[in-house]
């Protein structure tokens, strides 16, 4: 039901009410809410339910009072519009919609793509502007398959704010484009580190305007992982050397991802678009109140997100608003991959939608998310992109937290762990990850953490890990849960869990520093610590050079082998057979692709304190990895049909006739 022309307040403006959501008008073209020429801008607002809608002109980001007011005018498809004859080049402006007799308050719309200081206004600019030299060439590096991939996840100020980094620009983009830095022991650091270690993705958590951090205040350290969005199409100005300055922040971004390009690297966005910083505030609710956001059968926010709202992707616009971004980032900032937070939020229809889109524009491009929500969403389940619905989502991947917590332990208790711990029961979680959460007939389900069957149709859709930004960093969890652990025992077990990540048939990732063996001091959740707590110290890359050289190694070895990531689920159920082991704590299969120059490789995982003895099939055999080294040339020679594993180490071999 639409009702038209009631007044409200006193006032004869004509207004439009729907009797539900399903009945707002969908904008079909481009969502740009601002358009500038030297001789024009056009701002376009999507407010179907406003009486009236103004755009207020600044000189400044911030302060001061408007210099011009114009009135929108009702158009097409629930849009309101207005052109300004003029060059408005370098200024700022806000929406106000008034609805039901009552101003909403400022905005800079919810697809402003250049703000001012801490994002309050949106900003008139020409993007061409912040283009860097090059830009128009500027390629993604190409990969021969997806499942060569090998991602980074890394924050800003992690990376590069510590003294030790060797880098000017600290905590800010620009640290990505600094060849040359060095550690205190010359050994190097930043886009060089990344290069050498041979990664292929870098995953920056959230990049985009987020509302955390004040931007005036950045000489105080405030730190945040900024999952809080508040312009989702913007970057954030506190890794900007200037966030006063509108293009300073777009234009650093994208050298930022130039210099990675340029590095063999591809860049991963993560995004948040399950939820906003705020509601009633924020520039959805002060756009089109209600509609973009769930709400309970009693009309309260719904709360899926655990932090105060969750998004309504499953609506046409905002579906829209999801796609576009993606598209957007792609398109203006040449990103190649996004990752999803609290992707189970999201509907299958838009997870699916967003997957097209972005493949259209690069068929490598990676998305990947977290497959679960902080709580039960406003959604039947079989409608949610949730773990156990990877099947209907193809070209996407999910966590898998069977593999983690089977290497590392619960998440919901820091002090109990796993089999890296020596604690048997976890190696069917283990070989579970191995082979990328496919159905595979050598795997006990119902022996597995969390999941009773496969849920991914392809070993792509698996993302392995043993830990990221959130929990306990790896080597905080395993000194938590084995007290008394001895330094040796740490970087054993440290190389020993990436071993597993690096070698399951899913895409491995690594959380930034991991290398070298970083800590948070024993912070579980650091998203708002300081500095001190998250920042890399990169004096340990000289202490665990080792431990660095193993990394660095393993993942070669991974990229030059083809068995290491098949990419495809039938030559994973042909290729990966787990051989029968009696020990606790040992996990040993067989690796075999005719693509490969190693056609039978053996891998064992010895989480023990003592030698496994493990049975292996006949013949000479070459170690390339043993007791804590790698070396692809070889380590020496052994035969079948016994092999002696050192404890809580990897050993990995390849049967050679000569």
């Amino acid at each position: 039901m639409i009702l038209m022309g009631a007044a409200l307040a006193g006032c004869k403006k004509e207004v439009v009410r729907y009797a539900s959501f399903d009945e707002y008008p969908v904008r079909t073209d481009e969502l740009l809410e601002m358009n500038y020429s030297p001789t024009e801008t056009t701002f376009t607002l999507w407010a179907p339910t406003a009486e009236e809608v103004r755009v207020l002109v600044y000189e400044t980001g911030e302060g001061g009072h408007p210099i011009d007011t114009y009135t929108l005018a009702r158009a097409e498809q629930g849009t309101w519009k207005t052109k300004v004859g003029k060059d408005l080049k370098g200024l700022f402006y806000v929406f106000n919609v008034k609805q039901e007799g009552r101003w909403l308050g400022d905005t800079p719309g919810i697809n402003a793509h250049a703000v001012g200081v801490n994002g309050q206004r949106g900003a008139i600019i020409d993007l061409r502007d912040t283009d860097p030299a090059g830009w128009s060439q500027d390629r993604a590096p190409q990969l021969g398959s997806v499942s060569e991939a090998v991602i980074y996840e890394m924050h800003h100020r992690d990376f590069s704010a510590h003294e030790s980094s060797g880098i000017a620009h600290k905590g800010k983009y620009l640290a990505l484009t600094e060849e040359g830095s060095r550690s205190p022991e010359g050994i190097p650091t930043g886009i060089d580190h990344l290069k050498e270690l041979g990664v292929t993705h870098v995953h920056l958590l959230p990049s985009y305007d987020y509302a955390s951090v004040d931007e005036h205040t950045l000489e105080e350290g405030k730190y945040n992982w900024g999952y809080d969005p508040l312009n989702y199409n913007v970057p954030d100005g506190s890794y900007s050397t200037d966030p006063y300055a509108p293009e300073v922040r777009i234009r650093e971004f994208k050298q930022m991802v130039q210099a990675l390009h340029k590095a063999g690297i591809r860049v991963v966005l993560d995004v948040v678009f399950n939820h906003t910083f705020n509601t009633e505030g924020s520039n959805f609710e002060r756009t089109v109140p209600g509609y973009f956001y769930r709400m309970t059968e009693d009309g309260k926010f719904a709360d899926a997100s655990g932090c105060g709202n969750e998004t309504a992707s499953e609506r046409p616009m905002m579906r829209r608003f999801m796609v576009e971004s993606v598209r957007y980032w792609m398109r203006e900032y040449h990103i190649d991959g996004f990752r999803f937070d609290l992707m189970g939020i999201h509907d299958i229809e838009t997870m699916n939608a967003i997957r097209e889109a972005a493949q259209q524009i690069d068929p490598q491009v990676l998305i990947y998310g977290e497959g679960w929500a902080a709580s039960t969403p406003q959604l039947p389940e079989n409608q949610l992109a949730m773990k156990a619905n990877i099947r209907q989502l193809p070209g996407i991947a999910a966590f898998s937290d069977e593999m983690r917590d089977g290497l590392r332990g619960p998440w919901n208790s820091d002090s109990i762990g796993a089999y890296l711990a020596g604690i048997a029961g976890n190696e069917e979680s283990i070989k579970f990850g191995l082979v990328g959460a496919i159905e595979h007939p050598a795997i006990d389900y119902t022996k597995v953490n969390y999941s009773t069957a496969s849920w991914a149709a392809q070993p792509t859709q698996m993302i392995s890990y043993v830990s990221c930004h959130d929990d306990m960093c790896l080597v905080d969890r395993l000194m938590t849960s084995i007290p008394g652990i001895r330094p040796d025992e740490l970087s054993r077990l440290d190389k020993l869990a990436q071993t597993a990540v690096l070698t399951s048939q899913g895409i491995p990732f690594l959380f930034a520093g991991e290398e070298v063996m970083r800590d948070k001091k024993g912070v579980h959740n650091s998203f708002e610590s300081p500095d001190s707590i998250n920042t890399i110290d990169w004096h340990r890359l000289a202490t665990h050079y080792d431990v660095y050289n193993y990394y660095k190694n393993l993942i070669a070895l991974r990229k030059h082998h083809v068995a290491f990531h098949m990419g495809d689920a039938e030559r994973v159920r042909s290729g990966v057979s787990f051989l029968p082991i009696e020990l606790e704590g040992v996990v040993a299969y067989r690796l075999q692709d005719a693509r490969d120059e190693w056609k039978d490789i053996i891998v064992v995982l010895n989480a023990r304190k003592d030698f496994a003895k493990v049975e292996v099939p006949g013949g000479r055999y070459v170690i390339v990895c043993r007791d804590g080294a790698i070396n692809e040339q070889g380590l020496g020679i052994t035969y079948g049909p016994v092999t002696m594993v050192p404890p809580q180490s990897a050993l990995i071999m390849y049967l050679s006739e000569s």
